[in-house]
């Protein structure tokens, strides 16, 4: 019989430590910006575990997921069944299920209280008024159909019991705030912090607003995630979390936010976010705190593109069955520019596909299409495609004046130029005696020199 998987942060933990890929920092080090000039220097090395936080005894793990490989680790497949496997949860979710016990509420913490007491939450940047939760995924139920949410926004501390939320205005969570400020009603939330990665990762998929992110979390895990019942608000968390913080959020509470850090790694400033009350705090009794380095970093930017990518895909592959893979690359931050890798299209499709990939995602902005026989990973495949297959005059799609997100850095009035780039055969290309056809050995001796290559 199968083991139940892991459903904790720590049995991957665990495995990067024995594998000498978790850096443990055992000299004090300062919330306040010292422990975010660690992690972004060591941006995309090992996971860095600081033990040792000045006014706090819980210990910080950061940089933990910062890169594809890590997260395939985490979820106990090899890297290049990541796409695959995340499509797959996509498409053949499972339900959670409730249990009476938890890890995550041995301790309870009820207000009056001090989160910020609580928690070693890192002050990150120099211009941002405060220090923000930056790995808390938020669940909350539609406050008129009752269905669950799970969704990550940053959660400025305030003092107190008092946090403020920063959620852009098209998330499904800042759709049920209002919906609960036209009912007239605070909406009940709790932030869970520390999670398994498929927890991450599900809560980053581009759902339809109703659909329970729990259950492609559960399809990522491979078994049905365990979620226990707050103690003082009607919403159920990751019972393998470490720390739970329960509150209401008040949609006619704002407070001015003041310049945040965005994925761009610039300055923003959104205006108000809304107020959080919290009514409770649960941990774990050595329970370690989980952030997410956020600006242009690794981690923050890749948890949106791994995401991104495999919803796209999703989309795309129903409307043009050639689609074979949306890669989210890193220089466009994990959320602006994608590759698409299709296979043998016919004339049109890949400027089609161009137009529905930024019709499904706002955010992107430069969508370049490659035949499936270029690694999209692969920069340097990917000009040479754009080198041996690209017609500029054909090919060029420039779209001027498209509605933006307030994301970006370079709108004007949330308005940008969006670009596709279509670098793919034709119908003839390839064939003998054509202008793509590769050059090559007799495919006989080829064939038979890759067959005993490790005798040469």
């Amino acid at each position: 019989m199968s083991m139940a998987p892991d459903q904790s942060m720590r049995g991957f933990l665990a495995a990067l430590e024995a594998a000498g890929d978790l850096h443990r920092v055992d000299r004090q080090v300062d919330p306040r910006f010292e422990i975010a000039s660690v992690m972004a220097l060591r941006e995309r090395g090992p996971a860095q575990l600081f033990a040792n936080v000045v006014g706090h005894a819980m210990p910080v793990v950061g940089n933990l997921y910062n890169s594809r490989e890590r997260f395939a680790r985490a979820l106990g497949i090899p890297v290049c069944e990541l796409d695959a496997h995340c499509l797959a949860a996509l498409r053949r979710p499972i339900k959670p299920v409730i249990v009476d016990a938890a890890p995550v509420q041995e301790m309870v913490h009820m207000a009056p209280l001090d989160v910020g007491a609580l928690m070693p939450v890192p002050h990150w940047f120099e211009k941002e008024a405060s220090p923000y939760i930056t790995a808390g995924v938020i669940v909350a139920k539609d406050p008129e159909t009752g269905r669950r949410n799970v969704s990550i926004a940053r959660l400025r501390l305030e003092g107190g019991t008092r946090l403020m939320a920063g959620i852009a205005k098209n998330h499904h969570l800042a759709i049920m705030a209002e919906k609960a400020r036209r009912l007239g009603r605070d909406l009940e939330i709790a932030i869970a912090v520390g999670n398994n990665a498929a927890v991450l990762l599900g809560s980053q998929l581009y759902l339809d607003l109703g659909d329970d992110e729990f259950d492609n979390a559960g399809a990522l895990l491979g078994a049905p995630v365990e979620l226990v019942k707050c103690r003082t608000v009607d919403v159920e968390v990751p019972a393998h979390a470490e720390i739970v913080i329960e509150g209401v959020l008040r949609p006619d509470d704002l407070i001015e936010e003041g310049p945040v850090s965005e994925f761009p790694g610039f300055y923003v400033n959104y205006g108000p976010g809304i107020g959080v009350e919290v009514t409770c705090v649960t941990h774990r009794a050595d329970a370690i705190y989980q952030a997410i380095l956020p600006g242009y970093a690794a981690e923050h930017c890749l948890l949106g593109a791994v995401a991104i990518g495999t919803t796209l895909t999703r989309d795309l592959q129903r409307a043009i069955p050639a689609v074979r893979r949306v890669f989210i690359t890193d220089g466009g931050m994990g959320r602006l520019h994608a590759v698409v890798t299709m296979h043998r299209p016919r004339l049109g499709e890949g400027k089609r596909a161009v137009l529905m990939a930024m019709g499904c995602v706002n955010l992107l902005k430069l969508v370049v299409v490659v035949e499936d026989d270029v690694d999209p990973e692969d920069w340097r495949q990917v000009e040479w495609s754009l080198a041996a297959r690209f017609r500029a005059h054909e090919d060029l799609i420039v779209l001027p004046g498209v509605k933006a997100d307030r994301c970006d850095p370079v709108h004007e009035d949330l308005v940008v130029t969006k670009v596709g780039m279509v670098a793919t055969t034709r119908p003839g290309d390839g064939e003998a005696g054509g202008r793509s056809e590769f050059v090559r050995p007799p495919i006989d001796i080829y064939e038979r020199v890759r067959s005993e290559l490790d005798l040469y």
